[in-house]
């Protein structure tokens, strides 16, 4: 009964050797079994990527973990009693994986982690759980740079469970990261929601806006869509870019836009191409940084609002 139990079973503890990736990287590391009191038979060593998601809807949202990747680093073979083996293994990281770090700041309300699982024959599963960080892409830093060169000051981010309409998604998730705006428009955006859905193509930026009352003819939300190649990521000024996709928000006047950037369509779109005027200053990472907060300790999050990863 002890040993169904897991009593002096294996003990597992996995080391990452690459702890940091961007979309569309590995993760890499080993996987150091233990044996315990007998020779046990491992079945499989399973390694994924995991992430916090919001789910539902209204007074009913609750959190979930959910898996992005995952992969089988070695299966059917033993382990005697006070033996060490290590595993090693390479865990793919999707191209819309979220964003979790950005300047070595922790975005407040992201929780990724790669998950082992050791399945032990007549046994139970022994688990570890490694806290992982994913950075932007060359296109989204630049993006999120020019939102802070603008003053716009981050707030929060999720990953929200479902599908965005016009969009090819692999994965069922997407993340919102929101932002307060600056003085300049305050009077007319309550917030800005972003979200990215990379590809080994390119990045399709999402932008909602949160319009105030007022100068409309009532309070509503206005969406943007613009899908941008990776190799347009340099040269850019991405804060001419951003303002011009503010500007679009919240101006009837077609004077007020930029000559247009991308290359994307789809609902609430337009083709816009940048101008080109250079990388942005060194203000914009200032500017979005400033405005974070670096989140918990990765286990107490790991437990905000009852959500777990089901371990």
């Amino acid at each position: 009964m002890l040993a169904t139990l897991g009593a002096g079973g294996p003990s597992v503890d996995t080391v990452l050797s690459t702890a940091t990736a961007q979309p569309g990287g590995h993760l890499e590391g080993n996987v150091h079994i233990t044996g315990g009191d007998r020779e046990v038979l491992i079945e499989h060593v399973v390694l994924s990527l995991a992430t916090r998601v919001e789910v539902g809807g209204g007074d009913f949202d609750h959190h979930a973990g959910i898996e992005l990747s995952q992969v089988t680093a070695a299966h059917g073979f033993r382990v005697a009693a006070g033996e060490r083996q290590s595993v090693p293994f390479r865990l793919a990281v999707p191209w819309e994986a979220p964003i979790t770090e950005v300047y070595g700041q922790r975005l407040r309300g992201m929780v990724m982690g790669v998950r082992t699982e050791l399945v032990v024959a007549k046994g139970r599963d022994k688990g570890d759980l490694d806290p992982v960080s994913i950075t932007p892409l060359p296109v989204q830093q630049g993006i999120l740079d020019g939102f802070g060169t603008l003053g716009f000051r981050f707030k929060h981010a999720d990953v929200e469970h479902g599908y965005l309409h016009g969009v090819q998604q692999n994965l069922p998730i997407y993340q919102e990261i929101e932002f307060w705006p600056p003085p300049q428009h305050a009077g007319r955006i309550n917030e800005v929601e972003l979200t990215f859905v990379a590809s080994p193509y390119g990045v399709d930026v999402i932008i909602e806006f949160d319009k105030r009352g007022g100068m409309f003819s009532s309070g509503h939300d206005a969406y943007s869509r613009f899908s941008i190649r990776h190799d347009q990521a340099a040269g850019t000024d991405w804060a001419a870019v951003v303002d011009g996709w503010v500007r679009e928000a919240t101006s009837r006047y077609a004077s007020h836009l930029p000559q247009g950037y991308g290359h994307g369509g789809g609902h609430g779109s337009q083709q816009r191409r940048g101008p080109g005027m250079g990388t942005v200053v060194a203000a914009g990472a200032a500017g979005i940084v400033g405005g974070m907060v670096a989140g918990e300790v990765f286990e107490e999050v790991f437990d905000d609002d009852g959500g777990d990863f089901g371990f």
